[in-house]
């Protein structure tokens, strides 16, 4: 069996699921769920249709010790469910903040998940920030909800591009002081 170091980065741990750092067994998941349209639609950088090794490309770079952002799977297993619901990212910016990123495969869409993923991850802090960002799509209210579930507060509009739609999309940016 081969041996995968991570590198500072926790596991974080609710009552229904595990935020974990990803494996090279979640390829298959991760694949299948960032190749459904409306997950990748709500992303900056997921393609569609997703080309052959983007997420093989994606898991190395989130297993690198010289990456800078970290990735943690919603991993139910330990009530039953699926090793992957969805991922979240906490990416580096400078001053001691971060940017927060998630999707959800549809599947688990209305359950919380996100909502409780965000939570569990502000309430780790593993990166000790002083601050958190979050971008999402105008057009995407649920995800505006989680963020303000997470008390995340509404900063301003602005637009970034999207690799799904293959082109600039409004966006709604939140932070969290923490």
């Amino acid at each position: 069996m081969e041996m995968q170091t991570i590198v500072n980065q926790p596991v974080i741990e609710t009552e229904r699921f595990d935020l974990r750092p990803l494996r090279r067994s979640d390829l298959g998941l991760i694949e299948m769920y960032a190749g459904d349209a409306r997950v990748a639609k709500n992303t900056t950088s997921i393609p569609h249709p997703l080309p052959p090794g983007t997420i093989e490309a994606f898991i190395a770079r989130a297993m690198g010790e010289t990456r800078d952002f970290d990735c943690w799977a919603m991993d139910g297993s330990k009530t039953g469910g699926d090793e992957v619901m969805g991922l979240i990212t906490l990416s580096r910016l400078d001053r001691n903040q971060s940017e927060v990123g998630f999707w959800v495969a549809p599947a688990f869409w209305n359950t919380h998940l996100a909502s409780d993923s965000v939570q569990a991850l502000v309430d780790a802090n593993p990166l000790k920030n002083d601050a958190m960002f979050a971008t999402v799509f105008q057009d995407n209210p649920a995800s505006a909800k989680v963020m303000t579930n997470a008390g995340f507060i509404y900063l301003g509009d602005a637009e970034t591009y999207c690799l799904a739609r293959d082109g600039a999309v409004p966006t709604w940016t939140y932070s969290r002081k923490l």
